[in-house]
């Protein structure tokens, strides 16, 4: 499963550098260097997510992706309450429901940090 959630993690990276302008817009207005932010969210993703699938350093990847998690989380609260269209469309639910998935998605990263 875990390898699963890598490739998951490495896939939202990759998608940080296809699509920068869709992520860019969801950094916190407050927050100055949105570009850099989006490259740089993605390329802890793109490690991160490359850990897991290469089984290699998965308790500092585990760790890492819930700090991650955390750090990002400021965005998808953002989001949210702006109310992001997602593929065109306004989907309150499916945004606020993205601001708690985190919270097994933090769960499920620290334990994979323990294995």
């Amino acid at each position: 499963m875990k390898r699963i959630y890598g490739a998951i993690v490495f896939y939202a990276g990759i998608m940080h550098f296809l699509k920068e302008r869709n992520f860019r817009k969801i950094v916190p207005a407050f927050l100055p260097f949105k570009k850099a932010i989006v490259y740089i969210s993605g390329v802890v993703e793109i490690v991160l997510g490359a850990m897991l699938v290469l089984n290699k350093g998965t308790k500092i990847a585990g760790k890492g992706l819930a700090l991650f998690l955390v750090a990002v989380w400021p965005a998808n609260i953002y989001m949210a309450q702006k109310n992001f269209p997602i593929a065109g469309k306004r989907m309150p639910a499916a945004l606020w429901g993205r601001v708690l998935f985190q919270i097994p998605l933090i769960k499920w990263s620290l334990n994979i940090a323990k294995k």
